[in-house]
């Protein structure tokens, strides 16, 4: 009798677990999320914060943002980032925010729903908001003797603090970016890459600091956290050196027009492709090489000196107006000998990344055996290796890393 309850015991969970397997996963509601916090008046508990987000759920209408307890938020606003356009918003309930587009919301919450300007695009597309707000939270951020502090764990995993005018650092216990901004204020910022929040605690005294521009370059303090561009590599079976890949980036300069990638030394790019990931609409590709590129009167500092190898892919869309912005997604088949390749029984792949966020997707069967760099690994839906080495840094990541496959079950 015993038997036969594990037996039947043993059956339900196999039913459970195969029900469970099959039950697709809610897509995300957001990706890509930054925030700055702006410190206000020393004592008043406030702070500005400016919510940089991108909605990614396919078909979503509206976005919503959660409101944290104890905290009382005011002078919202919310901005459509493609078109620069506001946005409508109201603050509901946990219980309503369940019933109009999120049903993960939890109820004992309050949430601002916002009315998105369309649906978000299917097959990646996206819908980018800037949501605007001001919080009152004296158990966060407040006066102790004389000093500023402000003491929040931040979920979000790119964070900027700015602290008022007339105040330095004191102390930060999180790694951070700091950088004196052009009004003089003092900005610390960071790319939290662990899976938890950052518990964040600052402390900032009075102090006056001038503000003429630093003898560095301003470029050589950019804001790691702020950074648009990421990419995802997909390989092929190593025997082919060839790998698909596609890279994201945000462009928002008023005037622009096109979008330039320049293919490494040793590279041979294939099958060029792109969209608009705010509409979903396509973007012309247009591959030039050599004495192409100086005919078409392209003269950009990231090909450099144009010689016979030289080779760039070129995506053209409609200048930007003030206050616009976009963002692409450039699609490629590259084939490189020399960085993917096939050693004996050994995938090989040596690649540096240079930007935050770089994920490669080994082929099907092939399983991690080392890794140079420090990387997060997961699997994809198809059950697929999937290797990210995201990096806060602003530096290079040198990727060398090895798999191999499965052997068969006996």
């Amino acid at each position: 009798m015993k038997k036969r309850g594990v037996l039947i015991l043993a059956a339900m969970l196999a039913a459970a677990w195969s029900a469970g397997a099959q039950t697709p996963r809610r897509q995300p509601q957001e990706a890509n999320g930054y925030t700055r916090y702006e410190l206000l008046a020393p004592g008043s508990g406030k702070f500005r914060i400016i919510y940089d987000i991108t909605a990614v759920r396919p078909g979503a209408t509206a976005f919503f943002n959660p409101i944290r307890k104890g905290s009382v938020a005011s002078d919202e606003s919310v901005t459509d980032l493609a078109t620069g356009k506001p946005l409508k918003f109201a603050q509901v309930s946990g219980e309503s925010a369940k019933t109009t587009g999120l049903p993960e919301a939890d109820p004992t919450y309050d949430y601002i729903r916002v009315e998105l300007a369309h649906p978000v695009p299917a097959g990646g597309g996206e819908q980018r908001i800037l949501i605007e707000k001001t919080y009152e939270d004296a158990k966060s951020y407040y006066v102790q003797n004389g000093d500023l502090v402000f003491d929040r764990p931040l979920g979000i995993k790119k964070n900027a603090v700015v602290l008022p005018k007339g105040y330095v650092l004191e102390t930060c216990n999180y790694p951070s970016q700091v950088t004196q901004e052009s009004d003089g204020r003092i900005r610390v910022s960071f790319y939290n890459i662990t899976p938890g929040e950052a518990p964040l605690k600052l402390r900032a005294k009075p102090g006056t600091l001038s503000a003429a521009p630093s003898s560095v370059p301003a470029r050589k303090f950019g804001e790691r956290a702020r950074q648009t561009r990421d990419i995802v590599y997909f390989l092929q079976p190593p025997e082919t050196h060839a790998f698909d890949l596609y890279h994201d980036y945000t462009e928002e300069k008023a005037g622009v027009s096109r979008y330039i990638n320049v293919v490494r030394t040793g590279s041979v790019a294939t099958n060029p492709s792109a969209k608009d990931l705010d509409t979903g609409e396509s973007i012309p590709a247009v591959h030039l090489k050599g004495d192409e590129i100086t005919k078409a009167g392209i003269d950009d500092p990231e090909i450099g000196k144009v010689t016979p190898q030289s080779e760039i892919v070129v995506f053209n869309f409609k200048p930007l107006q003030p206050g616009q912005s976009i963002r692409l997604r450039m699609s490629e088949t590259y084939t490189d000998p020399g960085r993917y390749k096939l050693v004996g029984d050994e995938l090989v792949f040596d690649r540096t990344f240079g930007r935050a966020e770089n994920a490669v997707v080994l082929p099907k069967g092939w399983e991690l055996t080392n890794s140079s760099a420090p990387v997060t690994v997961s699997r994809t839906q198809d059950g697929r290796v999937r290797l990210d080495f995201n990096n806060a840094r602003p530096d290079e990541v040198e990727a060398l890393f090895t798999a191999k496959r499965v052997n068969p079950a006996p």
